[in-house]
């Protein structure tokens, strides 16, 4: 018999695995925090409107960190750090035959992971609390000369991740570039909304937009605002919730793109052939250009 939804589920299961505790929750369970699904090995039911699924803590890892950053290597949810998240084949064929996820290829004969409509609904509908630190979900993936990009940044965030640990900051969620995006997308055009004679143009003047990208730490240059791949949004050690900018390159980032990730003050992190991200100091970005 399945289990429906409750939301204080979660603050019992908050308790038994003392996530509230700092340094407590994994850069890899940060996804699933406020989600009532499972955490034990064991495959449970799980209902989501009218469809039931089972899962298992894995699955739970696997569906939020694959939603919130929309697409990832199937390569590196079988190779993560943490041993327990050592995603099979059989996991992802089972999730797959769900209609959960779907396996998209990437160059070679690589594969990536994206949530499907439906595995999306399912992370969606099983929030167990809305806080200002919302995680987004994504379904779906870009174009396939994207996609090898795309995955790149989760292996960036788990380098960034990595180094935020070692400085005691506790990780509350990630933005992709297309939530900024959308956030400035509405800030340019609320004077549109519900105005008639409204032409779509928005028309913010150039100090407005300065302004908001002063209050949501973005650097404006070359009369536009610019965007991080990834923002990591983190309490740091004495409690004061920061972020970090990341934005990824390849050995081919030159002219125009690589002077803006120059001036940015974006933390780099460089992808080779070898599918591995590098994290560099953005004053030395000029070695791209």
């Amino acid at each position: 018999m399945s289990r429906d939804f409750d939301p204080r589920d979660l603050g019992a299961r908050d308790r038994d695995d003392g996530v509230h505790d700092r340094g407590a929750i994994d850069p890899l369970d940060v996804f699933s925090r406020d989600l009532d699904l499972p955490r034990g090995p064991d495959r449970e039911l799980v209902r989501d409107r009218d469809r039931d699924y089972r899962l298992n803590a894995s699955d739970t890892r696997t569906l939020s960190t694959v939603g919130a950053f929309r697409v990832v290597s199937e390569r590196d949810l079988g190779n993560a750090r943490d041993a327990s998240f050592d995603v099979r084949d059989r996991d992802l064929r089972e999730l797959e035959k769900q209609g959960l996820i779907e396996r998209v290829p990437l160059d070679g004969r690589e594969r990536a992971v994206t949530l499907t409509d439906r595995g999306r609904s399912l992370l969606e509908g099983r929030r167990a609390r809305d806080t200002e630190q919302r995680q987004q979900f994504y379904s779906g993936a870009d174009r396939p000369r994207e996609r090898t990009h795309d995955t790149e940044v989760y292996r960036a965030y788990l380098k960034a991740a990595e180094g935020l640990g070692g400085r005691d900051a506790r990780i509350l969620r990630v933005a992709l570039d297309r939530e900024l995006k959308r956030d400035y997308q509405r800030f340019l055009q609320e004077r549109n909304r519900g105005a008639r004679d409204s032409d779509g143009r928005p028309d913010r003047t150039v100090e407005e937009i300065r302004e908001w990208a002063r209050q949501h730490d973005l650097p404006y240059f070359d009369d536009q605002v610019h965007f991080p791949d990834l923002r990591i949004e983190y309490e740091d050690a004495h409690g004061d919730v920061r972020w970090e900018d990341l934005e990824v390159t390849t050995e081919h980032y030159r002219g125009a793109h690589g002077a803006a990730a120059s001036r940015s003050g974006f933390s780099i992190h460089t992808s080779g052939r070898s599918g591995r991200s590098a994290a560099r100091d953005p004053r030395v970005a000029e070695e791209f250009l």
